[in-house]
């Protein structure tokens, strides 16, 4: 485990305007993941708090950073170039704050798909992409043209998936991940829904899930960084 980190906030120019980041750096670090919010909350979120912490003391630097819509006060996302722009924007500033560590893009929910998205379009010289519950559909459909992008996702994915996450059942991602081959990950967490929150009855607390995640995420770009 790495020592106490730094918090600093940051400025990232997008397009015609900025939105804020946070970039948490431990005493000495490993790796460097650029960290999206999902749709629904932004970087300050409980749960990007949290794994920006616990990362952090497994010497995983992260840089979160706010998508335009959420800078504004919105509660709708912006159009999908925006936030593709934007994914752009915040790898560029992560890499300029740390560039001596390999480096890492990816997210929770659609802050993972907009990376994949980047990433698909025009290669962002990533070690690796990491994906706090994929949404590969919205609540109610089962449908997996979200994921259609990953076939030119040519760099190693992680893919940390509840079993309960209605956004992503797993007779539908399973395969997809399987497509991908070995540049693909999947980490399933028993019982975690979208949110990665468990039920009482499973024995275990959302902290330990947590924990989990960034063990996982922590081991994997250690690995993929070699």
């Amino acid at each position: 485990m790495s020592g106490a980190a730094a918090l600093v906030e940051l400025t990232i120019p997008v397009g015609a305007g900025a939105v804020s980041a946070l970039f948490c750096r431990p005493a000495q670090p490993t790796s460097l993941l650029v960290f999206g919010h999902g749709a629904g909350a932004g970087m300050r979120h409980s749960f990007m708090s949290a794994m920006a912490e616990r990362l952090a003391a497994r010497g995983v630097a992260t840089l979160r950073y706010q998508f335009p819509y959420i800078e504004r006060g919105s509660p709708r996302p912006d159009a999908q170039p925006v936030l593709v722009s934007t994914v752009r924007a915040a790898v560029g500033t992560a890499r300029g704050q740390l560039s001596n560590v390999p480096l890492f893009a990816g997210g929770k929910s659609m802050g993972g798909r907009m990376t994949s998205l980047a990433e698909s379009a025009e290669p962002l010289d990533l070690k690796g992409l990491v994906f706090f519950g994929f949404p590969l559909h919205a609540a109610g459909a089962r449908d997996v043209r979200r994921a259609q992008h990953l076939a030119d996702v040519r760099i190693p994915s992680l893919f940390l998936q509840g079993t309960r996450d209605e956004l992503a059942p797993l007779d539908l991602l399973e395969p997809i991940v399987s497509a991908l081959g070995e540049r693909a990950t999947l980490h399933v967490i028993e019982g975690a829904d979208h949110s990665f929150r468990v039920l009482r009855r499973t024995g275990r607390s959302d902290d330990q899930v947590l924990d989990e995640l960034a063990d996982v995420v922590a081991a994997w770009t250690g690995r993929v960084s070699g």
